[in-house]
């Protein structure tokens, strides 16, 4: 005589069916929940006021105008040459009193004297102006970058108010 095989009814066997089926689903989620997650690296955080703002320009050029006022004999008149000496890049920040916190060479094509004298510039104009108070971050300072622009004869302008390049050697 042939039996025939009945699926179990019942509550608790209804819950071992549904669990067979459903049961890799659930092993997934719950692996997927379980995963650690790193914390989020610190980030430099910049006051969204300070982002491309009219204020922040306007600042950036105050501390041109300050650097080009104490440093007069370093500084190039006319049209930068077509093919600069050396470009620096220089990182500073700034308390909110002007004065300068740190600084440093942060791009350069490694011309040492150019360098020296981008640094030694920025440090003779301190204290720069006090930046706007919407500009700086919850520890009273502000980041900022310039460009030093070199000729052969190692005068500078800025990039901030810097004059055009020239086009060709005339």
């Amino acid at each position: 005589m042939i039996r025939s095989i009945r699926p179990p009814r019942g509550p608790a066997a209804l819950c071992a069916l549904a669990l067979r089926r459903v049961g890799p689903v659930l092993l997934l989620l719950i692996a997927n929940a379980c995963t650690i997650t790193p914390p989020p690296r610190p980030v430099a955080t910049v006051p969204p006021a300070a982002i491309n703002s009219y204020t922040l320009d306007q600042y950036r050029e105050a501390v041109a105008r300050r650097i080009l006022e104490r440093n007069p004999s370093y500084v190039l008149h006319g049209t930068p040459q077509p093919m600069l000496r050396s470009l620096v890049v220089v990182s500073f920040v700034v308390d909110r009193d002007g004065q300068i916190v740190k600084s440093s060479v942060y791009r350069s094509n490694g011309d040492n004297d150019s360098e020296a004298t981008a640094l030694s510039t920025l440090r003779r104009a301190a204290p720069l102006p006090a930046p706007p108070a919407r500009l700086v971050d919850g520890r009273g300072q502000l980041e900022l970058f310039e460009d030093w622009l070199f000729n052969d004869d190692g005068k500078f302008q800025l990039r901030t108010l810097a004059s055009p390049q020239a086009q060709n050697y005339d």
